[in-house]
């Protein structure tokens, strides 16, 4: 006779699995469940001092006056009609200011030169602008 014949046999096997699967289902008291008042050690009750300053005043880079002053030259280049459509780019060191790309005239290549060496900061304009038509 095999144990699933029997009728009482199995509804015990069933009833139990039953049971055991719902007993995980119940309430626990889990240590992150209960609600405790702890108290932290003093050394993390100290205040910080008045005139400390705070950490993210303290890990903000400084500003690269490179960066600033290429940004600089390429918001004047922005700001002229015609020179806003030429494909310059602007590298700055130490205030000497190099412009790369390409210009459609000469005209505009000196125009972006003039227009470069007039923003406060630059003490010197190199062009490495060859003119290609309908660049």
């Amino acid at each position: 006779m095999r144990i699933f014949d029997n009728p009482s046999i199995s509804a015990a096997l069933v009833c139990g699995m039953l049971a055991f699967t719902l007993a995980g289902c119940g309430e626990r008291n889990s240590p992150a469940a209960k609600s405790t008042d702890v108290t932290p050690p003093v050394a993390a009750q100290q205040i910080a001092p008045a005139d400390a300053t705070p950490a993210k005043a303290a890990a903000t880079p400084k500003a690269d006056p490179d960066a600033d002053l290429a940004a600089k030259v390429k918001a004047a280049f922005a700001s002229d009609p015609q020179l806003k459509m030429l494909p310059i780019d602007v590298r700055a060191s130490n205030g000497a200011v190099t412009l790369y790309g390409t210009a459609d005239s000469t005209k505009l290549r000196d125009k972006a030169i003039h227009t470069a060496e007039t923003v406060d900061g630059v003490k010197s304009v190199s062009a490495n602008l060859p003119i290609v038509r309908g660049s």
